[in-house]
C-alpha cells in the first residue's frame, strides 16, 4: 500500500505511510515542515527503518488544534488500531503536539525536541511563538497534568541555555515529573536540525532509554552539523575569539551564502578582520563571499599551486599558501599579473622595481630612483598561457618549499600562472 491521506480538515492533514515494523509512529510537523502534498516530517530518515508511520502535518502555524486532532482520531480509529507499540515524535510545535496527544494517542513514548507548553503570552511569554495565539484556536491548550501519564516515557531535548526554550521545559517540568531531559548546549532552537540524523532518530525511538549512549551519539551527530556550528560562532565570539579560527580551520564546513544573516555575518568578519586568522579558503566556509579590491588583481601562481610574493624579510621572490600570505600580508607582497614588462610591487601605496645583481641579491627600489651599479631589474614576461620572470638569460624558477631561484631552464617550474588559467 503506498501513503494515502487519511484526515485532512483546514487545520492540519494526517499522511499514513505503511512499512514492516511492529511500531506506529507518530510523526508531527513544525513550523517548518507543513502539510505539502503526501510528504512527512522526517520521512527519508523513517521510511529507512521501514517504520509505519501516521505524518501529522499541520497546513497552519496553528499549533494543532484540539477540535481538529479529536476529528482525525475518530477517522483514523481503524487504522490505528492493530498497532499496540506507538511512539510520538517531533520537535517544536511538533514536539508539543507529541506531548499534548501522547494520552490520547495510548503511545508508550514521546520523544520531544525543544517543545512548547504552551502560545498562550499568559501562560509563557515568548515573541517567537506568542504571535500565533489564536484565542478561537489555542484557548486553554497549554499541556495539562491530565495530558500526560506516568505510564508513559518522555525523553524532551532542549539547550539549557536558550532561555525561551528554557522557560517552555520548566513549566513541563512541573507537569510530567516523570520524564528524561537530554542537554544539547549552544544549538537554540535548531536542535531539531542539528539531530537531524536517521541513525540517532531510529535510537530515540526504539532504544531502551540510556542517556550515556545517547549523550555519545548526539555529540557524534553534532560535531557533523553545520547548523551547530553557526550556533557554537554566535555563542562564543563574544567570549573565545581566537575558537573561530579553529572551528574553520578544523572542520570541513561549506554554508551558502543565506546561512548567517546580516547582522552575524557582519559580526563574523569583523572578528576575522580583527584577528586575521584565516583565508579567504575560510570565508567561504563560512558562506561569506567578499569583493575586495584586490580580488581584480591576478595572482601568479607557481606549478605547485603557490602564490608567488616578494618576501619584504628576506628580500627575496618566494612562493606561499594563500593562507600564508593571507596571515603575513604585511611582509609578504603578492606578485600580480601585469603583461609585459619590469617587475614591479606595490608597497604602503609606492611602487617599487625589484632588481638583483649577478650575486643574486634582491633589492627594492622606487620607481623613479636611481640604480646602483650592478643591478639590473627583472622582466616580467607574458605568453599565451603563463608568465617567466628573467634576469639576464636566466628564468625564475621555484621548488615545492616555496624558494625561489634564476636558473637556466625553461621547463614548468619556470613558468607561473593566474589562478583563472590555473582552474
Amino acid at each position: 500500500m503506498d501513503k494515502q491521506i487519511v484526515f485532512e480538515d483546514e487545520h492540519i492533514r494526517a499522511v499514513f505511510m505503511p512499512g514492516s515494523s511492529s511500531e506506529l509512529i507518530f510523526s508531527f510537523g513544525d513550523l517548518i515542515t507543513r502539510a505539502k502534498g503526501l510528504s512527512i516530517n522526517a520521512e527519508k530518515s523513517l521510511a529507512k527503518f521501514e517504520f509505519n508511520v501516521l505524518g501529522i502535518m499541520p497546513k497552519h502555524k496553528s499549533w494543532f488544534p484540539q477540535g481538529s486532532m479529536w476529528n482525525m482520531l475518530q477517522a483514523i480509529a481503524e487504522l490505528i488500531a492493530p498497532f499496540q507499540q506507538r511512539i510520538a515524535y517531533g520537535g517544536s510545535m511538533g514536539g508539543y503536539a507529541a506531548i499534548k496527544y501522547s494520552n490520547v494517542l495510548d503511545v508508550q513514548r514521546v520523544v520531544a525536541m525543544v517543545p512548547q507548553y504552551s502560545i498562550d503570552p499568559q501562560d509563557v511569554e515568548d515573541r517567537r511563538y506568542n504571535m500565533f495565539y489564536q484565542p478561537e484556536l489555542n484557548q486553554g491548550m497549554r499541556i495539562e497534568v491530565e495530558d500526560v501519564s506516568a505510564a508513559r516515557e518522555y525523553i524532551i531535548i532542549y539547550d539549557p541555555y536558550c532561555a525561551e526554550d528554557r522557560a517552555h521545559y520548566l513549566k513541563l517540568q512541573a507537569v510530567i515529573p516523570q520524564h528524561h531531559v537530554l542537554h544539547l548546549p549552544f544549538t537554540g532552537h535548531d536542535a531539531i536540525a542539528v539531530l537531524a540524523s536517521s541513525e540517532l532518530l531510529y535510537d530515540f525511538l526504539v532504544r531502551d532509554y540510556d542517556a550515556s549512549y545517547f549523550y555519545q551519539k548526539m555529540r557524534k551527530v553534532k560535531k557533523n552539523s553545520k547548523f551547530y556550528y553557526r550556533k557554537v560562532i554566535e555563542n562564543i565570539l563574544p567570549r573565545h575569539r581566537q575558537a573561530l579560527g579553529r572551528i574553520l580551520k578544523n572542520n570541513d564546513l561549506l554554508l551558502d551564502t543565506q546561512f548567517f544573516d546580516a547582522a552575524q555575518k557582519q559580526v563574523i568578519l569583523r572578528e576575522l578582520l580583527s584577528n586575521k586568522q584565516v583565508d579567504q579558503q575560510d570565508l567561504l566556509k563560512l558562506g561569506i563571499h567578499l569583493n575586495l579590491p584586490q580580488e581584480n588583481r591576478q595572482l601568479l601562481l607557481d606549478a605547485y599551486g603557490h602564490g608567488l610574493v616578494f618576501n619584504v624579510i628576506s628580500n627575496k621572490i618566494e612562493s606561499y599558501a594563500d593562507g600564508a600570505i593571507a596571515l603575513n600580508h604585511k611582509f609578504l607582497i603578492p606578485i600580480y599579473a601585469k603583461g609585459n614588462g619590469l617587475l614591479t610591487i606595490s608597497l604602503n601605496d609606492e611602487r617599487y622595481l625589484v632588481v638583483m645583481n649577478d650575486r643574486h641579491i634582491m633589492k627594492l627600489v622606487k620607481e623613479q630612483d636611481t640604480l646602483s651599479l650592478g643591478m639590473h631589474p627583472i622582466l616580467m614576461k607574458r605568453y599565451e598561457d603563463f608568465y617567466i620572470f628573467s634576469y639576464k638569460q636566466l628564468n625564475l624558477s621555484t621548488n615545492e618549499y616555496g624558494a625561489a631561484s634564476f636558473v637556466d631552464s625553461s621547463d614548468k617550474n619556470v613558468q607561473f600562472v593566474t589562478k583563472n588559467e590555473l582552474d
